[in-house]
């Protein structure tokens, strides 16, 4: 714990050189991953307003299409793993068992029950996170970005405060194989809204470094737009994105991003990145010794911001070389350096951040005795 203390004190010093700025634009921000998925089922509206009453600075949007090429919030580009889709469609699954966002139209969408998301064992839905809100209680369903867009903005005026969206655009490689150019529709959505620069309240994400080149070279000039981009970055073998070579969908090969220079090449594009937490520091690590990857300085360097993806409390979910949810905040944003993390607990990353700001602010005597 002294060494917890001590670090986070030594990394708050840095932070009064800031002097007036916000402890959240001084590049230390909260991102809402799915909301606050960790109380309520995630990208739920409810969720969506839990997780803005919080004070995060940003609210995570998972994009999918529908077959009539609405724009709805979901995490997966399929129905059936936080649905009753099998329920109430049971003949509309593809030869693989899976329940398409885009086989059904909205309306069809609409009409399902959503819930925490669970997998198919044996035959029984099981949650994947059982301590969380117990699936299939109270009432939810899917809405569209504009609903959340509305609701956020509506937030935004009746509280006085300025929570920015942060959308993720789902396997743009899949929607434009099924003749869907869904990062077209999306763009023109948050510019509907007035999210059109870089001094705008969002970000633009995916997976797709392909896609990701796409909007900023031939869609942002088309569209007249600017909005800050993040390049997604994942395991080549999670198969998060696949490219089409002769007819038949391989893995897109991600290896390049973790050389020296992939950063600067990802500038190129991209405003920032956002990778996965063990690419930061290695799961290996322990207390006494983080292995922290040079990730973080390089991405600094080539002027990329860095949001790391995802911080959770459940059973399992905090690594050996943390005791708890705050020193692995702490690590993260002062010992690493990251600008935001994706959190499914936004109170718990707030709070912390919030504890932190006050800490910097104490008299350098009264601070030096907080660090003993």
């Amino acid at each position: 714990m002294k060494k917890l203390v001590t670090s986070l004190a030594a990394a708050l010093a840095i932070t009064t050189s800031f002097g007036s700025v916000s402890f959240a634009e001084a590049d230390k921000i909260v991102i809402a991953h799915r909301g606050a998925s960790g109380y309520l089922p995630e990208h739920t509206l409810p969720a969506k307003a839990m997780a803005y009453a919080m004070g995060v600075d940003y609210i995570e949007q998972d994009v999918v299409m529908t077959k009539d090429n609405k724009l709805v919030i979901m995490h997966d580009h399929y129905l059936d793993s936080v649905t009753n889709v099998a329920e109430v469609y049971p003949d509309r699954k593809r030869k693989d068992g899976r329940y398409y966002v885009i086989d059904f139209t909205l309306d069809e969408i609409k009409k399902l029950k959503r819930t925490e998301v669970f997998t198919v064992e044996n035959g029984k839905q099981v949650q994947d996170y059982p301590d969380r809100f117990p699936i299939w209680k109270s009432s939810f369903s899917a809405h569209t970005l504009e609903e959340e867009i509305e609701l956020i903005q509506g937030m935004n005026k009746s509280t006085g405060r300025n929570v920015g969206i942060y959308a993720e655009i789902k396997a743009p490689w899949f929607h434009r194989h099924e003749g869907k150019d869904i990062s077209l529709a999306v763009l023109q959505v948050l510019k509907k809204y007035g999210y059109v620069s870089k001094n705008d309240k969002a970000y633009i994400q995916t997976f797709d470094p392909n896609e990701a080149k796409r909007i900023r070279t031939e869609l942002y000039p088309h569209l007249n737009m600017n909005v800050k981009l993040v390049q997604l970055m994942a395991e080549t073998d999670w198969n998060e994105t696949m490219i089409y070579e002769n007819g038949k969908a391989v893995p897109y090969n991600y290896d390049w991003m973790f050389e020296k220079g992939a950063m600067k090449e990802i500038a190129k594009y991209a405003d920032g990145v956002g990778p996965w937490k063990p690419m930061i520091i290695k799961e290996e690590s322990t207390r006494d010794h983080l292995i922290i990857t040079n990730l973080v300085k390089e991405a600094h360097e080539a002027d990329l911001e860095v949001h790391p993806y995802t911080f959770r409390v459940d059973k399992g979910e905090i690594p050996a070389y943390a005791a708890n949810f705050e020193e692995l905040l702490d690590q993260f944003y002062f010992t690493a350096g990251v600008d935001g993390v994706f959190t499914d607990f936004p109170d718990r990353a707030v709070d912390f951040l919030q504890r932190a700001e006050s800490q910097s602010k104490m008299p350098q005597s009264q601070g030096t005795q907080t660090a003993k």
